[in-house]
């Protein structure tokens, strides 16, 4: 059973995704929370595999409890909710270690099926809206941060392709197709590309390559 904890000021929010979630015999709706800073406490108290978190809330939003959550209870997972897609504090909070992301107009088979995707450890984020999310919204920093400060040099030429494929929105499957391999042999790179570039999951490896400047806005390669 996945146990999930709900934070969301809408009450009426709250109350509705519970309702999706909490019949399915599979997961546990353990607890809800207005603000991030309850989520934060209720999730230190509860334990919950999963926070569905909306990342616009008063007193702590969504943005900081997640990074907090993620600090302290790394075995939690976060999944980001936002009123729209293109929305930079998405990419803040994927950025501070969301698993995943959905705007909040989704289907119930969507959103169960985006839980159960962060509760195996996966960024639950399709690759394109990822993309134009970073594009849109991500530039290179002033002081990078550890992850996004490595080169390309530190990667093989071919973990370096995938890795800007990756960048401009293909799947798994349309790399494999693009470069003649497998999807097995890409999956088997990209736990390499990850390792190498220090970074948990395929959003923060895509931010990685925007904010080292692989990829620049509107996908050109760096």
């Amino acid at each position: 059973m996945i146990r999930v904890l709900i934070a969301d000021d809408q009450p009426l929010v709250r109350r509705g995704l519970a309702l999706i979630l909490g019949p399915d015999p599979e997961f546990e709706v353990v607890g809800e929370a207005e603000d991030g800073a309850r989520a934060v406490a209720l999730a230190q108290q509860l334990r919950p595999d999963v926070v569905v978190m909306d990342i616009r809330m008063p007193v702590l939003d969504g943005v900081k409890a997640t990074e907090e959550l993620a600090r302290t209870l790394p075995e939690t997972r976060v999944l980001a909710l936002s009123t729209f897609d293109m929305d930079e504090y998405v990419v803040a909070a994927l950025r501070a270690g969301a698993y995943g992301f959905l705007p909040k107009d989704i289907s119930p088979e969507e959103l169960i099926a985006a839980v159960r995707i962060v509760h195996t450890g996966e960024a639950a984020v399709a690759p394109r809206l990822l993309s134009r999310l970073l594009s849109a919204y991500v530039r290179t920093p002033e002081r990078p941060r550890s992850w996004a400060a490595r080169t390309p040099v530190e990667l093989t030429s071919r973990e370096l392709e995938i890795w800007r494929l990756m960048a401009t929105g293909r799947a798994n499957a349309e790399i494999a197709t693009e470069l003649d391999i497998s999807v097995s042999t890409v999956k088997n790179h990209i736990t390499g590309i990850f390792g190498k570039l220090g970074v948990r999951d395929r959003a923060q490896a895509v931010i990685a390559a925007y904010e080292s400047g692989l990829v620049e806005a509107g996908g050109a390669s760096g």
